[in-house]
């Protein structure tokens, strides 16, 4: 389903881009009676526009996913983001006193006809996807959570809405709370990683306010979105955060802050920072590689699946620091102090985290960022999740080469369940407080105090 929409939303982007260069290019074409002395600069003037528009877009919400939206606010969304585009582009125009080079008219026409087809088209593209979202394809599965009178209303709704591309794959419904949070402990603990449902929204009256926490304060440990739809006719929320869904309002219990114009900025952060990164580094790691194949021989490289956004599995890359070795455990062993299996190589690379260096390469795949909660093995998540209710609140973003936790001293081993509680109260600071200026603190400490640690 997150292939689907990511897809959808690389379709439209590029939808966007080619449309803006086709109007102005075909309205430069049919304006040849126009004083054109000046043709060589419009191709930039064309193309420049076309990038920016989804470039705004992106930043503004335009290629959110449409599920559940009003048409009309998808409409009104792509003309703000027109307008904010044409504004940026008249500013630099002025700015570079170059704005005389360029024709009004065509000018003009050119942005009456991307806006005209850009609406136009996404009135087509929403109407489809309703179709085929009222014949039962690109669906998110609900798992629904309340009181009978209330999960069959939010049925009854879903059904009356087929196009509004969700359906209820299976329910918790029962008068009797301690059964309910008897299941839920259950749903969460299997549905960590491996789950058959999208999102969870809770129905509940606001009677049930103590219930409703406790069920969120369990779903803490599934990284999906919590909603909560609670009846809200005779009740006036101000200053909540509220979103409209199937044509319902939901309160966001779980939500991830890093979307939307947030993502977008850090996506374009982590890109150009770890390029400008590998290119300061890749002397040091051609060393570092050339080293360890003399010392050690192939593979170079250690790879390992961990988890990441959302807790899919990716697999990530770093310096191998230990002799090849099979301990015959299913578990993973941290390296101790004085671990034989690290070489003398391995262990200075560790010293300096110079074995970190080809995640740089992760970072540019999408995978990872610069700056998140570091990734766990897989069977430490297994067991952490279980011990630490909040755990797996650190896969609602990217993982990163280096996090809040880590320039606080909080890495190398493991000791007990209190070292990694600190570490997840680290990272969820780092979660709910995210912006670029911490992005470069962190980056600034780990410079400054990072690259040496306690690390085996």
């Amino acid at each position: 389903m997150k292939n689907d929409d990511n897809s959808l939303k690389l379709m439209v982007r590029g939808f966007d881009a080619f449309i803006a260069m086709v109007v102005g290019g075909l309205f430069f074409w049919c304006l040849d009676g126009l004083d054109f002395s000046y043709g060589n600069d419009y191709p930039l003037l064309i193309v420049a526009g076309a990038l920016l528009l989804p470039a705004v877009g992106e930043a503004l919400g335009l290629y959110r996913p449409w599920r559940g939206r009003s048409i009309f606010s998808m409409f009104g969304t792509y003309i703000v983001c027109w307008s904010v585009t044409l504004l940026l582009l008249s500013s630099v125009l002025v700015v570079a006193q170059s704005s005389h080079v360029y024709s009004r008219l065509w000018m003009g026409l050119s942005a009456l006809g991307v806006l005209i087809i850009g609406l136009f088209s996404r009135g087509l593209l929403y109407g489809y996807l309703r179709h085929l979202r009222s014949r039962g394809r690109n669906l998110k599965t609900v798992l629904l959570i309340g009181l009978p009178g209330g999960v069959q209303h939010v049925r009854e709704r879903l059904d009356s809405l087929s196009f509004a591309g969700y359906r209820v794959g299976r329910s918790v419904c029962r008068e009797d709370s301690f059964e309910v949070v008897k299941e839920v402990v259950e749903l969460a603990h299997v549905s960590a990683f491996e789950r058959d449902f999208d999102e969870v929204w809770l129905s509940y009256p606001l009677s049930h306010g103590d219930l409703v926490k406790t069920l969120a304060d369990l779903l803490v440990a599934v990284p999906v979105d919590v909603r909560y739809f609670p009846d809200l006719s005779d009740v006036r929320l101000l200053n909540h955060r509220v979103a409209q869904v199937a044509d319902m309002f939901s309160i966001d219990l779980n939500y991830c802050p890093l979307r939307g114009a947030s993502r977008f900025v850090k996506g374009v952060e982590d890109r150009l920072l770890a390029l400008l990164l590998l290119v300061v580094f890749l002397p040091f790691m051609g060393v570092a590689a050339i080293s360890i194949w003399l010392t050690m021989k192939r593979p170079i490289l250690f790879k390992q699946y961990r988890h990441g956004l959302d807790g899919e599995r990716v697999k990530i890359y770093k310096f191998r620091t230990m002799r090849l070795h099979d301990d015959g455990q299913e578990q993973t062993c941290q390296a101790q102090f004085g671990d034989p299996r690290v070489t003398r190589l391995g262990r200075w690379l560790r010293r300096t985290s110079l074995d970190e260096l080809p995640q740089l390469y992760n970072v540019l795949q999408g995978r990872m960022s610069l700056v998140g909660p570091r990734p766990h093995a897989v069977d430490h998540n297994a067991l952490y999740k279980d011990l630490i209710g909040s755990y797996m609140q650190r896969h609602r973003v990217k993982p990163g080469i280096t996090g809040w936790a880590q320039v606080h001293g909080l890495r190398g081993i493991i000791e007990d369940v209190a070292d990694m509680e600190r570490r997840v109260e680290y990272d969820l600071y780092y979660i709910k407080n995210w912006s670029l200026g911490l992005d470069f603190k962190i980056l600034l400490l780990t410079v400054l105090r990072g690259f040496l640690n306690n690390k085996p």
